[in-house]
């Protein structure tokens, strides 16, 4: 009887051993699967949730939203600007999105009643133009739609999922906060009641607290330690001493495009002002435009807008000019022209 118990004791663990061996595998192959694909999406520049860094929730009320072109549904490649000075809600959709579906085919009947959007509707999504079309001629819908290809744009204006928008006006800056989900999408387009949940959505720019007119002159500018270009780190701190140019731009804009070989001028002549860019997107996209237009000077990204919202200005190209004590020395220069023209 001992014995026999004794044999079946060994069974049972044996059994429990293989188990959790199997267990482990299964486990160990899940986890390489997951790195696998965090890193093919990191690679496209699409945000990955993490404990250190969550996903971003939007851009600030009141940001200007920086112009982008993407291939149109029709055809031709369009641009955000060619909606300036047309309130709209710009849409972040995917057609393998059940919620993205449910949107839509609510968006359908309430204008099968005869009800009429309040501003004009263009969709950002992703999939393809022949899934696109197929899921827009099913509801008979004709609104405009650009493609992007991976999430450039949606990572862009830090859009967690779909589908999402914002209310934007005719300057191109956001009206409150980014909604999410099909009913506040339906109530920014004036098609449905306003969930009580969706409040804190809809916050107007007059009704925050955050400055976004830019740090006035004689405010000691906040410092700030962000990855270069390079691989290195730099601090405001390291310039102490020095007079600064600290530029805010973005690879995607046209302007900041257009002010960058200026800035390589100032940077080269060493009038004995140090130009520094605060730049936004993927590194390997600054990485490149950096190298096709042969800039010199140091260039820093911040993830999204927060070393923008520390000095105010949600928007680019701006700057501010830095005295050697680390205060800002003059008000912020918006554009092309009034930034060229603090720099000299």
């Amino acid at each position: 009887m001992v014995l026999l118990t004794t044999i079946t004791v060994g069974v049972l663990l044996a059994i429990i051993f293989s188990a959790l061996w199997q267990l482990l595998r299964q486990n160990g192959r899940l986890l390489l699967r997951f790195e696998s694909l965090e890193r093919q999406l990191r690679e496209q520049g699409i945000p990955i949730a993490d404990g250190a860094n969550p996903l971003p929730a939007g851009v600030p009320p009141g940001t200007l939203l920086n112009d982008f072109s993407l291939p149109s549904l029709a055809g031709p490649i369009m641009r955000l600007s060619q909606w300036q000075g047309e309130r709209l809600l710009l849409i972040f959709f995917h057609p393998d999105c059940s919620f993205c579906r449910g949107f839509l085919e609510r968006l359908a009947e309430l204008l099968k009643v005869g009800m009429k959007p309040a501003v004009s509707p263009l969709f950002v999504s992703r999939g393809g133009a022949e899934k696109n079309q197929r899921i827009l001629t099913q509801h008979g819908l004709e609104f405009p739609m650009l493609l992007q290809e991976g999430a450039e744009v949606s990572s862009l204006f830090g859009v967690p999922g779909t589908p999402a928008g914002y209310l934007v006006d005719e300057k191109r800056a956001t009206i409150g906060e980014i909604l999410v989900g099909a009913e506040p999408l339906l109530a920014a387009l004036g098609m449905a009641e306003a969930p009580r949940t969706a409040k804190k959505f809809t916050r107007s720019v007059a009704d925050s607290k955050l400055v976004r007119d830019g740090l006035k002159a004689g405010t000691p500018a906040p410092d700030f330690k962000l990855p270069a270009l390079d691989n290195s780190e730099v601090s405001l701190k390291d310039y102490r001493g020095r007079k600064v140019l600290l530029v805010f731009s973005d690879p995607e804009c046209g302007p900041c495009g257009k002010i960058a070989p200026e800035l390589e001028r100032i940077h080269q002549a060493n009038t004995g002002i140090s130009v520094l860019m605060i730049s936004r997107g993927h590194p390997e996209v600054n990485r490149s435009k950096a190298a096709e237009q042969r800039l010199t000077f140091p260039i820093v990204l911040q993830r999204h807008w927060e070393i923008s919202r520390l000095y105010g200005m949600f928007a680019t190209p701006v700057a501010y000019v830095i005295d050697e004590a680390g205060v800002i020395a003059s008000d912020v220069a918006i554009g092309v022209g009034p930034i060229l023209k603090l720099a000299r």
